[in-house]
């Protein structure tokens, strides 16, 4: 599966939504927020910023559903925006977590207050090092994707 199919799963869940709950308005701000808070659940649940804790991280499958809860996000920014990408963008930076989700949150922000391609694909490279840092691949991430997008459906059928 390519990333452009999972563009056009989230246009589709995202017309669902908007069909769903009568949306008129433009929503890209607010999804942009929604985009900092998953970010900020992921860093949440990795605990890596949690200095005054011997608490380890969550397991990996509740990081990785936080992880993908970001990527609906930022699919659906890109499909505002008309921006895609075919390719995930392949990395294998080790970087600190901590000071990578203070990056990743200043490049959303950033593209949040100017929408440009060039900065929508930064936010794709700051994800491309959080998955490999945290040890997901594109399979991963795609299954993943796959379940939680149906998730959003049967939420959205039962009221959530």
């Amino acid at each position: 599966m390519e990333l452009k199919q999972l563009f056009e799963m989230q246009r589709e869940l995202d017309s669902f939504i908007e069909k769903n709950q009568n949306i008129k308005h433009d929503v890209f701000v607010e999804k942009g927020l929604a985009l900092m808070i998953e970010l900020a659940e992921l860093a949440n649940e990795t605990r890596c910023f949690k200095f005054w804790s011997t608490k380890g991280p969550s397991e990996r499958e509740i990081i990785l559903e936080e992880f993908v809860d970001s990527i609906h996000f930022l699919l659906s920014l890109g499909n505002e925006k008309g921006y895609s990408f075919e390719r995930w963008p392949e990395t294998q930076m080790k970087e600190d977590l901590t000071k990578w989700f203070l990056r990743t949150q200043d490049v959303i922000l950033t593209f949040i207050h100017n929408p440009t391609e060039d900065g929508y694909g930064a936010i794709w490279q700051c994800y491309g090092v959080l998955a490999y840092n945290l040890g997901f691949t594109l399979e991963d991430i795609i299954n993943a994707y796959l379940e939680k997008n149906e998730k959003n459906y049967e939420r959205q059928r039962t009221g959530y």
